[in-house]
C-alpha cells in the first residue's frame, strides 16, 4: 500500500485554531494532512454569527450540525438544522448560514477539494489551540474577507450588492 501522507489524529481540542469574522474554526484535516481531497473543521459559531451568503466555484462544503441550532440558507429557502443535521452546498450554490439562537452552535465543515482552509487562515485571527471563542468581527476583517476571498473563487453577496 502506497500512502502518500501520514495517517492524522487529532484529540478533543488540538489543531491549529483561528478566529474568522467571529467565528472559530479548529482544523481537524487540512489540504496539507489529505494529499488536497478534502478538509474538515470544527466551527463554533457564536449567536448572531455566520458569513454573507457566498458562492464557491470550487469545492463542494457540506455541513454537519453537532450542538445548537444554525439556519441555513440555499438560494431563496432558509431552513433551521439542529444537532445531527447534515447539509450539503454545491459547487456554485448560493448559500449562507447564521446562528439565530441564543446560544453557541457547533458544527463539522467539509470541503472537497482541500484549499479554503488556506483563506481562512490567510483572513483569520490566530487563537489559542482549541479555544472556543473569539472577538467580534472587527470592520478591518470583514473588509479583509472581502478583499481576498475572490482569490480564492469566492463571491460574497453582500445586502445591496
Amino acid at each position: 500500500m502506497n500512502m502518500a501522507h501520514q495517517p492524522t489524529l487529532r484529540k478533543t481540542g488540538e489543531g491549529r485554531t483561528i478566529g474568522v469574522v467571529g467565528d472559530i474554526y479548529r482544523f481537524l484535516a487540512t489540504g496539507e494532512d489529505t494529499d488536497g481531497r478534502y478538509a474538515v473543521m470544527e466551527a463554533i459559531v457564536p449567536p448572531g454569527g455566520g458569513p454573507p451568503p457566498h458562492i464557491h466555484s470550487r469545492e463542494e462544503e457540506g455541513f454537519f450540525v453537532l450542538e445548537g441550532e444554525i439556519t441555513f440558507q440555499l438560494g431563496e429557502e432558509r431552513f433551521v438544522a439542529g444537532a445531527g443535521t447534515f447539509a450539503n452546498m454545491p459547487v456554485g450554490s448560493l448559500h449562507s448560514f447564521k446562528n439565530e439562537s441564543g446560544k453557541p452552535a457547533k458544527m463539522l465543515i467539509s470541503v472537497a477539494p482541500a484549499g479554503l482552509e488556506k483563506m481562512f487562515l490567510e483572513v483569520g485571527v490566530p487563537l489559542v489551540e482549541g479555544a472556543t471563542t473569539a472577538l467580534p468581527p472587527t470592520k478591518e476583517e470583514i473588509e479583509k474577507l472581502l478583499l481576498i476571498a475572490p482569490n480564492y473563487g469566492i463571491e460574497i453577496k453582500l445586502p445591496g450588492h
